[in-house]
């Protein structure tokens, strides 16, 4: 195989994905697994025919290799399967069902035959690369990660691979590579458990470091996959001497002149030194970091980059690190790379740029090193200056993302340096401010800073301002005498005629508005900087509010500020953050209000607020800030993704991610992501527990307290009853008045906290107390006699319902009970009638009836009739015979006592008819 090959089956492997695709659980057995493959084949590939093809030429291939007499034909068998395999998806899913312990056995057992071994791993290796067959199905297995999945499972087959490292053959080695990281890219995990268990594993893969080209790239790349996130591996590979390797192979490539070779060296040696303190102090105590600068050396500023040529590897978060690497001028070759090589690419300027940021961040010494750097030869500027015009004057995102880091790792619990810089802040006439912002180093930062804030008022576009406003937010940060002093920055107007002076703060929010007008006069805004510039001035302005009373009077002193502000938090057009914060803005101007001017108080504050929004939808603004993407991602913490391959190719596409912005959802700006860290999370999560508190407390107690002087209740002297009643009355009902606007005040909280729940944050729950808790108890004690009263009346209904059931049930089992009557008639019935067809069928035919005889029935019923009438008449004869003698002694006894028997039996009987003797008889 020629090595353009090699080549391109290299770049082929190293497109598949981290993601592992497995249809089976660890606990299936290998034969169960092997079932499954062969089950799969048609449900991948539509129906069970449609891979047969393959699977039996698959199979004859893997029987000749298995069973085959003569070698040469045992060859072109494995070279024919190695074709298939690679150029068909069915070939690959039935060698992973048959495959695998035939090419496995000839590994172990036939090591003798190098071309049988190499076209052995060859093969595996077409069995791990997916092949591309245009737009595969959603739900479509990929045969060769599933292939990857099984080979896998088995520890004895990476032990089988490890041991190939060791032959002499340069083909076995480098397709073994293949297969190692193949493996290692989808089932990371479970390789670097079965590499710690094999003996000398490791050490067998940096032996390839000292290997041929070709190989020693392909294990560079192995050992890079195998020492992320796993720190045990990390350890053994520098006892190994990864150290001494890997910036021999950087010496080997040429350095800094290096191409994707050193970029891979620098990722393997940032993998071993991220979180790992032992390796840091290693390399630190043994080499040291004069290695790793050589490669920072650039040689003249014509110097060629490319993509790869970005430094990862040395972003060390201990003190004592950072101390080394900038005694060792490592500040000088950043900011090289980030601020003095503008033709370097921005992944690369962007690395160094973050770099700077880790290096100063924490570390007293270092932020002194950068505030008191120059840069340039002939024409020289401060290296502050240099990277604020970066912010100012950068198209791209992340170039601004990183250099806005420098300033804020620079000013973060550094009051010195946040002095040092608002000292610089001092007001140029209108002419100065506002000239074309030119390379002009003579620029001071200050005046650099105000004309960029105030620079959108001329060209209409924002950005500039907005990216001087987030530094500007650095500066003011936690330091309430930068607050101070930049509050009382006054820009000149355009012209005296104009009228006075006006307050920095006040042109933001003008600026503030401006944004939102711009976006909405379109729906869409052009400008990529709208999409962020009214977040970021909004937190500027959250920022210099914070515990600075004198600038919440400031930014009260314009009244149309007040209601603009209750307009945006209004304005469900505008995105959730943008919302929240200004809800945040607002209850600022509660906590931090000290004014005892009518309308510009706390009070007035509160009661604007629940006229014009509703506590409870003001409230509201919070919660569903708190629940966005951004501000839920930012308490996560992520760490920082370090520079790969694929995320400095990647920053290009980055740049253009103001095509697909959405405002919601997890498509944030990422500027946004950047700016609205844990820190500024954190500090709004505070201020609405305060805000809550303030705001119920305030509105809970009357606007005025009444002033109550002993002596006016007393009569005054002249005065008379009629007047001192009078005036006592009039005191009375302004108090009644006031009370009863106190009771209303709270019946409207009341409604309002019962709406919201209060807020859900738990915290802020407990920072509530006094007024908000007895409003609350209230609340409770209306809804529990609300409740039980709903639940009697449930009570009611369901008795009524259960009565209502067993009705309905009795009734359903009578219905069930004549249905099954009805069910055995008609089917009698059935029976019945398919007897009289029958018999109907018969006499149709002619046959036997088996009607019954009516002729004969009837002669024998008269007959039986006959018989019965005989007995009854016998019987009734002998009846009508005791009778007679009865009668006759009767009639004897009458005679002895003088009667006339025949008088008194006159007229019996006459009326009386005998029964006949015979009955008609029907014929």
């Amino acid at each position: 195989m020629h090595i353009n090959e090699i080549r391109h089956r290299r770049n082929g492997l190293h497109c598949l994905d981290y993601t592992v695709v497995s249809l089976y659980g660890e606990g299936i057995g290998s034969m169960d697994l092997v079932s499954g493959y062969k089950g799969v084949v048609g449900l991948v590939f539509g129906n069970e025919s449609s891979g047969s093809n393959e699977d039996s030429y698959v199979e004859r291939l893997l029987d000749r290799i298995s069973n085959g007499k003569l070698a040469e034909d045992r060859r072109n068998a494995m070279v024919e399967l190695q074709s298939i395999v690679a150029e068909s998806r069915a070939a690959q899913l039935a060698f992973g069902a048959m495959g695998f312990p035939v090419l496995m056995g000839v590994l172990k057992e036939e090591r003798d035959d190098v071309e049988m071994v190499r076209g052995a791993l060859e093969t595996l290796v077409s069995a791990l690369t997916p092949i591309d067959q245009g737009k595969s199905q959603k739900n479509e297995v990929e045969p060769a990660l599933m292939n990857t999945d099984l080979l896998s499972r088995e520890a004895d087959n990476i032990s089988l691979l490890l041991s190939l490292l060791a032959e002499d053959d340069f083909y076995v080695r480098y397709y073994t590579l293949q297969i190692l990281t193949a493996l290692l890219t989808n089932s990371p995990n479970r390789l670097q458990e079965a590499i710690l268990t094999i003996p000398r594993g490791i050490t067998r893969l940096m032996d390839m470091l000292m290997d041929r080209e070709v190989i020693r790239n392909e294990a560079l790349l192995l050992l890079t996959y195998l020492t992320r996130e796993a720190e045990e591996i990390q350890k053994i590979v520098v006892f190994e001497g990864a150290f001494e390797k890997i910036f021999s192979i950087i010496k080997e490539e040429g350095g800094s002149d290096g191409g994707v070779v050193v970029q891979d060296c620098l990722e393997l040696l940032n993998n071993l030194l991220r979180n790992n303190a032992s390796n840091q102090i290693l390399l630190r105590e043994t080499m040291g970091f004069d290695p790793l600068l050589l490669i920072l050396k650039l040689r003249g500023v014509t110097y060629s980059f490319t993509q790869q040529k970005a430094d990862p590897g040395k972003e060390a978060n201990r003190l004592t690190n950072k101390t080394t690497l900038v005694q060792k001028k490592m500040l000088d070759h950043l900011l090289m790379l980030g601020v003095e090589s503008q033709w370097a690419p921005v992944a690369v300027r962007c690395s160094a740029l973050r770099c700077i940021g880790d290096l100063i961040c924490g570390h007293p010494r270092n932020l002194e090193a950068l505030g008191s750097k120059i840069l340039g030869e002939g024409l020289q500027e401060a290296a502050l200056n240099s990277i604020l015009r970066i912010i100012l004057r950068t198209s791209s995102t992340q170039e601004f993302v990183a250099a806005d880091y420098v300033f804020k790792s620079f000013c973060e619990k550094n009051a010195d340096g946040q002095a040092m810089l608002a000292s610089t802040l001092i007001p140029q006439p209108y002419s100065m401010t506002h000239a074309p912002l030119e390379e002009d180093v003579n620029m001071s930062f200050g005046r650099m800073l105000l004309q960029g804030l105030t620079l959108s008022e001329s060209d209409g576009d924002i950005e500039t301002c907005c990216s001087a406003a987030s530094v500007l937010s650095h500066i003011l940060k936690d330091n309430i005498q930068c607050k101070e002093r930049v509050l009382r920055i006054e820009l000149e107007a355009p012209m005296p005629s104009l009228g006075a002076p006006e307050p920095l703060m006040h042109r933001m929010v003008k600026y503030l508005a401006l944004a939102s007008s711009m976006k909405n006069r379109d729906g869409k805004s052009n400008a990529s900087g709208n999409l962020y510039a009214q977040p970021i001035i909004l937190k500027l302005l959250v920022t210099w509010l914070a515990d600075c009373p004198n600038a919440v009077n400031c930014f009260l002193d314009s009244r149309p500020h007040l209601t603009y502000l209750i307009e945006l938090v209004a304005n469900e057009s505008e995105s959730v953050c943008t919302r929240g914060l200004a809800a945040v803005i607002l209850g600022e101007c509660v906590i931090y209000n000290t004014s005892p001017e009518a309308g510009k108080d706390a009070f007035s504050v509160v009661d604007m607020i629940s006229q014009k929004i509703g506590l409870a939808s003001y409230f509201l603004k919070f919660d569903e800030m708190q629940k966005t993407y951004l501000f839920a991602s930012a308490s996560a913490a992520q760490p920082r993704k370090s520079l790969t391959r694929s995320t400095a190719a990647s920053m290009a596409d980055i740049e253009n991610v103001d095509e697909n912005y959405l405002p919601d959802g997890k498509n944030d700006h990422p500027i946004l992501s950047s700016i609205f860290d844990s820190l500024f999370v954190t500090l709004v999560k505070s201020l609405e527990a305060d805000i809550r508190e303030k705001i119920v407390d305030v509105y809970s107690h009357p606007k005025s307290k009444v002033a109550v002087v002993p002596a006016e209740l007393e009569q005054k002297s002249g005065e008379s009853e009629a007047e001192y009643i009078k005036r006592l009355k009039a005191f009375v009902e302004k108090q009644c008045t006031e009370i009863q606007d106190l009771l209303g005040r709270n019946a409207i909280l009341a409604e309002d906290l019962a709406k919201s729940g209060g807020g859900s944050n738990s915290h802020s729950e407990q920072r509530v107390g006094g007024a908000a808790d007895r409003v609350q108890v209230e609340t409770l004690r209306r809804d529990l006699k609300e409740t039980t009263q709903r639940l009697e009346l449930l009570m009611a209904e369901k008795a009524k319902v259960e009565s209502d059931a067993s009705m309905y049930q009795n009734l359903a089992s009578k219905i069930e009970s004549d249905l099954k009557s009805l069910s055995d008639a008609y089917n009698s019935l059935e029976q019945a009638n398919f007897h009289l067809e029958n018999e109907v069928k018969a006499l149709r035919d002619g046959g036997p009836s088996t009607f019954p005889d009516v002729k004969a029935i009837k002669a024998e019923a008269r007959e039986e009739a006959q018989k019965e009438s005989e007995a009854e008449l016998n019987d009734l004869l002998v009846c009508l015979g005791q009778e007679q003698s009865k009668v006759e002694k009767l009639s004897a006894r009458l005679l002895e006592l003088g009667e006339d028997v025949d008088k008194l039996l006159e007229g019996i009987g006459d009326d009386v008819g005998l029964p006949e003797d015979s009955e008609e008889e029907d014929e």
